[in-house]
């Protein structure tokens, strides 16, 4: 059902990228998403880094006339919507790729407590992209990669997962497809969840714009175990 709620804060947390705090909460497991609808632009997507906030960078027209809200504003959502993440495993790494961060911040705040040690390796194109809110506060470890070189190692997160693979027995990644499918690989398809992107039009399992293979990562997803994504991703 679609609902009105306004906008409690707005924070810039990096280069074109900004956290949307809501007055209400939602009740969510790490890993669903929302609907947001604003009137007269469309509706897009966001995973939720928290159970009122959501993190946005700004890619086209509708995140940018998102960019334009300001605290005491109010949005349309609906959701939370698809399956979350499960937790599994003891020492884990959370693998974030670019805007891929926020259902894996929400799953180290919510769920700190279940694991015994959290590494988070996030990868970003430069310095100025990185989105860490205050992750620090929820893991013990982050490892920042950057494309050019400009914060962290140089090079790709999967490419500090396939280093130390042997320290973690679960693995929880969000990215694009293309770190997905080579987070799939290194894991050989096992002990590992992944938050899928797709582009999304209804949220529900309705229209089908969102199929990856024989599923629809609306309704399916958008985190699947790695071993249902063999030869499809």
């Amino acid at each position: 059902m679609l609902r009105r709620v306004m906008i409690k804060d707005v924070r810039t947390v990096a280069e074109g990228i900004k956290a949307f705090y809501f007055e209400e909460g939602l009740k969510f497991i790490p890993g669903q998403f929302i609907m947001l609808w604003l009137p007269g632009i469309g509706e897009k997507p966001f995973s939720l880094a928290g159970d009122n906030a959501i993190i946005v960078k700004k890619v086209g027209p509708f995140t940018s006339t998102l960019f334009n809200i300001r605290a005491g504003d109010y949005v349309w959502i609906r959701g939370p919507y698809g399956n979350g993440f499960r937790p599994r495993g003891e020492k884990i790494a959370l693998v974030a790729g670019g805007i891929g961060i926020p259902p894996l911040y929400a799953l180290a705040k919510l769920w700190r407590d279940k694991f015994d040690r959290i590494t988070l390796i996030y990868g970003a194109r430069t310095e100025k992209e990185v989105a860490l809110l205050d992750v620090k506060k929820y893991v013990d470890e982050v490892i920042i990669t950057t494309d050019d070189g400009s914060s962290g190692r140089k090079g790709f997160p999967t490419d500090v997962l396939k280093a130390r693979k042997k320290e973690f027995d679960y693995v929880y990644a969000c990215g694009p497809e293309a770190m997905l499918k080579s987070v799939l690989e290194v894991m050989e398809y096992r002990n590992v969840q992944i938050s899928a992107e797709r582009y999304m039009r209804c949220g529900i399992g309705v229209c089908g714009s969102c199929a990856l293979g024989k599923y629809l990562v609306c309704r399916d997803g958008p985190v699947f175990e790695g071993r249902k994504l063999v030869g499809i991703l």
